[in-house]
């Protein structure tokens, strides 16, 4: 015999009326969103992962018997740093493979330059920034496949094994050097040690990923809920006309993930359409190729399986009333509780959480403490949510207060859901807003630093570079790098220090006046010593920002979704408050309150817990908190409640429109 659970479906989705199919446009954009937002996330993963690989090459990886010398220097123009990778043919040795980006390994005095590059040495003064490679009549261009993104700065240089740039004094170097030079006798380009420049990124975003996962996982929850009210009315008449559990639940499921699958594949086409314009959003080291940011057919039928999944599971998780009690969901008669338990489990996680979390955590017991945390908090609030009712409704003195305080006391769970998206971000907010570290080397400020080999080599140097500089035009002071000076920009090694005056174009000039001076090492500043610190840092704050704005945009489209939902699934109690007299302002004024009671206390305690993590994670890596911070935070919790306040108001006339009738919507 044919199942009925369909074609009863399809019926009773055609049949539910505007406002039924408000529920089900508002559910797929739900969807949308949140499929959008996760496949943006994912590809900011891969791609990093992506742009990484593509910078291993340049990081030579020695071979018993190499065929060719390489020698990878760091350079910085404008605060920007500028890879450059020397290349030599050992003579006697078999053909070295061209590297990546390129035809043909590089004859000497060759030179290759990214596109970026080739247009800034076009743009700046030669005396700034060209005088710093070999004089040539043309530059070649390295390709894509040599390149992390459009706008990274590489040149390649042709060389002979004899060359000072590729010399073996290249291995011994400072702590700095880490990631920014190196030397090796090489047989190819398969490196896998990835450019300092792009290795952190893909932690970085995986971070945004964790933390912005929550709030889409919220969003797609709530978009299973939307017009919950509604369909438990109509499922319990079913139940009570004869229809099974089973029947039940499979209706629910299959309208459910009709319309999640609907959304979700809108989002997974709007990913794909605007990838072009995401490949224009910066991220590390400039743009992206649109190729990076493609994470693959599997992976959009994966989004878009998942954010069905989710809405299709809260959906069905509402109805365990409806099979149990039908009778008492019809007539509305069992308010949903909350129990104790919830909160225990919420005090164990934060014990952990906290017991836990220190200097000596990885990775991924860092993401799994955040997770842990994340779905404590979910678990707990609405336990909150039910108890703020109860003491709101006992001291309430005004009728929308009251009304307020019965709808969260009566259903914590939705009223837990409209806040729920903000509320998780205010941790985001309170962490990232006072993590920002200061940078380091403003000691080094206007400084240039040339190594030489010896003392005596040091002083030939000093006199060199006071030529060279005044003959660009260059105002400095040099002195003499001192043995015992471990703090200072040559780290306590012998070397020339250029105390340069006017400026970061000044700054420029003269690192590439000194070239000529420098023997192996190119003369470098305090971009070069302190670029381990930079780069993970501004990883950080990148991440930071965009999660901020991505997790405040998602929280606030979820709390305005869920409050519109709230209209249309309380039409019926709008409408008996109407019929009694009650003025509409008053019921806007209750919404409002609804939300804002349990927003002030749990967005106020998740942002003071986002404050005290930031605080260990600062104390750990021995940094102060930046209290300017303070002032982001405030403008972060402004800013998010009062899109949140907005998005709840603009439902005002879907509550104006369902009350326009009270009699019949009563009925």
């Amino acid at each position: 015999m044919r199942s009925p659970v369909l074609p009863l479906t399809w019926h009773l989705a055609r049949s539910s009326g505007r406002r039924g199919l408000q529920s089900q446009l508002l559910a797929a954009g739900a969807a949308a969103v949140g499929a959008f937002v996760m496949l943006v996330m994912i590809a900011a993963c891969l791609g990093s992962g992506a742009r990484a690989d593509r910078t291993a090459w340049r990081t030579p990886e020695p071979t018993r018997h190499g065929t060719a010398v390489q020698a990878l220097a760091t350079t910085y123009v404008r605060h920007e740093p500028v890879s450059v990778v020397s290349l030599a043919q050992l003579p006697g040795r078999a053909s070295t493979p061209a590297p990546p980006g390129l035809d043909a390994f590089p004859k000497r005095g060759e030179v290759y330059l990214s596109p970026a590059l080739a247009e800034l040495v076009r743009e700046l003064p030669a005396g700034r920034l060209a005088d710093r490679f070999p004089k040539v009549r043309s530059y070649g261009t390295i390709g894509a496949a040599g390149l992390a993104s459009p706008d990274e700065l590489v040149a390649v240089v042709g060389r002979t094994p004899a060359d000072a740039a590729v010399s073996k004094a290249l291995e011994s170097g400072n702590w700095f050097d880490q990631g920014q030079a190196a030397r090796a006798e090489i047989s190819g380009f398969s490196g896998s040690k990835a450019s300092l420049f792009t290795a952190s990124d893909r932690g970085a975003a995986l971070l945004g990923v964790v933390l912005l996962g929550m709030p889409v996982v919220v969003l797609s929850s709530a978009a299973g809920r939307l017009g919950a009210a509604r369909r438990e009315q109509r499922l319990a008449a079913l139940r009570l006309a004869g229809a099974t559990p089973r029947q039940i639940i499979g209706m629910t499921a299959a309208e459910a993930a009709a319309v999640g699958a609907a959304g979700a594949l809108t989002g997974a086409v709007a990913y794909g359409a605007l990838l072009p314009v995401l490949a224009r959003v910066p991220y590390g080291v400039g743009d992206w190729y649109t190729g990076q940011l493609w994470v693959g057919l599997p992976w959009c039928l994966a989004v878009v399986a998942a954010v069905t999944a989710l809405i299709t599971v809260s959906a069905v998780s509402m109805l365990r009333q409806v099979a149990s009690s039908p009778l008492g969901v019809a007539q509305q008669a069992n308010p949903r509780r909350t129990r104790v338990i919830r909160l225990v489990i919420f005090a164990v996680a934060l014990l952990c959480v906290f017991q836990f979390s220190g200097s000596g955590v990885t990775g991924r017991q860092a993401l799994a403490l955040l997770l842990l945390f994340y779905g404590a908090f979910w678990l707990f609030g609405p336990w909150v949510v039910d108890r703020l009712g109860r003491i709101a409704g006992r001291f309430a003195r005004r009728p929308a207060t009251l009304l307020a305080a019965r709808r969260l006391s009566d259903d914590p769970r939705g009223a837990w859901r409209t806040v729920s998206g903000l509320v998780l971000a205010g941790f985001a907010a309170g962490f990232f807003s006072v993590s920002q570290l200061g940078s380091e080397g403003v000691e080094y400020r206007d400084q240039v630093a040339v190594v030489t080999a010896d003392a005596a080599t040091a002083r030939h140097a000093a006199a060199e570079a006071r030529t060279v500089l005044h003959r660009a035009g260059v105002t400095a002071t040099i002195a003499l790098g001192r043995e015992d000076d471990y703090d200072g920009l040559l780290a306590g090694g012998h070397g020339v220090i250029a105390h340069v005056s006017g400026g970061s174009e000044r700054i420029d000039t003269a690192v590439t006046a000194l070239a000529s001076v420098a023997t192996t090492t190119p003369p470098y500043t305090q971009d070069y010593v302190t670029a381990n610190d930079r780069v993970a840092l501004g990883r950080f704050a990148e991440v930071s920002t965009a999660t901020l704005a991505l997790g405040f945009l998602v929280a606030t489209a979820s709390a305005g979704l869920t409050a519109a939902a709230n209209v249309l699934d309380r039409r019926r109690v709008y409408g008996l408050l109407r019929l009694a007299g009650t003025p509409l302002r008053v019921l806007d004024r209750a919404r409002l309150r609804e939300t804002v009671l349990p927003l002030v206390v749990l967005a106020g305690g998740t942002t003071a817990m986002g404050v005290y993590g930031s605080y260990r994670l600062n104390r750990a890596l021995g940094a102060t908190i930046n209290t300017s911070g303070a002032v982001q935070l405030a403008v972060c919790v402004l800013l998010g409640a009062l899109a949140m306040f907005a998005t709840v108001g603009a439902s005002k006339p879907l509550l104006r429109r369902v009350t326009a009738d009270p009699a019949q919507t009563a009925d």
